[in-house]
């Protein structure tokens, strides 16, 4: 290959152009595959993510005047713009600002629900939902449990941004959904688009418990669906096949979805492999029927999260599929995952489960 060196920079043009291309920050790391559009639930328009979330809480705060949303700057719209316009046409009593105190937020909105309102609380990023890790745990999980059903919190949805942004860094781009999957009592839920955000958020401030609703940061602009204009809810504890398969399963929630999706056309494409996909859609409690019968048809699994390996939840998928499935297994259950770091900032793009590492795990496990 005949280039010329650049003295200073010891790397060839060519050399050069590829690294640059490769290096480049990219705003996501995945392809988002829009919902398909359907007439079943009515009328649509277009709508990003957080416009579907916000059209959400205002179907519930028009229709249920016991309905209240509160956070951290939800008065003023949120910092994704999530509340955006709910007080000016809700009222400063039914959609106000908090101190910054996460346990607080989440200790009032037990209250709130315990009393029988319809709370909607915003915590402004999951990483910062620790500190209200014993409300959640020991009080919202537990409420019913340890009241003999006598009474409940099941009113509360905790909504929180999670997940890679590409410029997160350590504070601003966990995922720690496998922390709170270790509670019963919770439900956890994380949507994969615009569309399913909106019908599973209206589904989690109507169930009789308490759920925690992680919504994918990356996704709030980027993901645009043509979205019901109607009330819709979608069923939680159900996972979805968006692709049937027969060679391996692969299985994740969120944005990781989309990855799965795009690794899955590639497999098929280059190298005739068959995915099957599933979003798992809740976390808490999870579909093991629908991850237990592709897996069984198709021999070989795949769990993938952002999250880091040890003690991330595709540890606990993993395990059931060992226990239900192992007379069906044509080789290991591998989990590509983060890395079990702090989650960086300018090696993000290292650190992500991305669509190459996916494949390459297709690629072994279906040559094992």
């Amino acid at each position: 290959m005949h280039s010329t060196i650049n003295k200073y920079s010891l790397v060839c043009h060519t050399t050069k152009n590829i690294l640059c291309g490769c290096l480049k920050r990219h705003s996501s790391h995945f392809v988002y595959h829009p919902e398909p559009i359907s007439n079943e639930l009515g009328k649509t328009s277009k709508k990003n993510m957080y416009q579907a979330i916000n059209n959400a809480m205002d179907l519930v705060l028009s229709k249920d005047s016991n309905s209240v949303v509160f956070g951290e700057d939800v008065g003023f719209g949120g910092v994704f713009r999530c509340t955006s316009g709910l007080r000016e046409r809700y009222g400063k009593d039914r959609v106000f600002n908090t101190p910054l105190c996460e346990q607080g937020i989440v200790g009032f909105g037990i209250g709130l629900a315990v009393a029988g309102t319809t709370a909607i609380a915003e915590i402004q990023f999951a990483d910062y939902m620790f500190p209200a890790l014993d409300q959640l745990v020991n009080e919202a999980a537990k409420y019913r449990y340890r009241s003999g059903n006598l009474f409940d919190c099941g009113k509360l949805t905790v909504r929180t941004p999670c997940s890679a942004v590409g410029h997160g860094g350590l504070y601003h781009s966990q995922s720690p959904e496998s922390f709170y999957a270790h509670a019963p009592g919770l439900k956890i839920v994380m949507p994969r688009s615009a569309l399913t955000a909106k019908g599973l958020l209206l589904s989690c401030i109507r169930d009789p418990n308490p759920c925690i609703f992680f919504e994918p940061k990356i996704m709030y602009r980027l993901a645009v669906d043509d979205v019901p204009d109607d009330d819709y809810e979608l069923p939680l504890e159900k996972a979805e096949v968006l692709i049937e398969g027969r060679d391996i399963t692969l299985i994740g929630w969120g944005t990781q979805v989309h990855v799965l999706l795009e690794v899955a056309e590639i497999a098929n494409k280059d190298f005739g492999i068959s995915c099957e996909v599933i979003d798992l859609v809740t976390i808490l409690p999870w579909d093991k029927q629908t991850v237990a019968n592709s897996v069984k048809k198709t021999g070989r699994a795949i769990v993938s999260h952002e999250a880091p390996l040890t003690g991330g939840f595709g540890a606990e998928i993993s395990a059931s599929i060992q226990e239900d499935c192992f007379l069906h297994l044509e080789s290991p259950i591998r989990r590509v995952t983060g890395y079990d770091t702090p989650f960086p900032h300018v090696f993000e793009q290292f650190y992500l489960p991305n669509k190459w590492k996916c494949l390459q795990a297709i690629k072994e496990l279906v040559n094992y």
